[in-house]
């Protein structure tokens, strides 16, 4: 799931080289925080949220397949 948020994370942005994800795990949920540069927050939040909404979908669907939650977090 890590490696799907950096690939998409990483079309988005115009910084590639800045997009880190690091993960922090609970009995039953994961918690992801995406980091990218301060410019391209908005790039991957997207116009009225719907493209982080679209990335915290992919990730609950590939979370449910395995049995747990995950959440995903923006951060610049």
């Amino acid at each position: 799931m890590r490696e799907l948020i950096e690939f998409v994370a990483r079309s988005l942005v115009d910084d590639p080289a800045s997009v880190r994800v690091h993960e922090q795990k609970t009995e039953t949920t994961i918690v992801y925080q995406l980091h990218v540069a301060r410019d391209d927050v908005g790039k991957v939040i997207g116009k009225h949220g719907r493209t982080a909404h679209a990335l915290r979908l992919l990730l609950s669907a590939s979370a449910q397949r395995r049995g747990c939650k995950a959440v995903l977090e923006i951060k610049e």
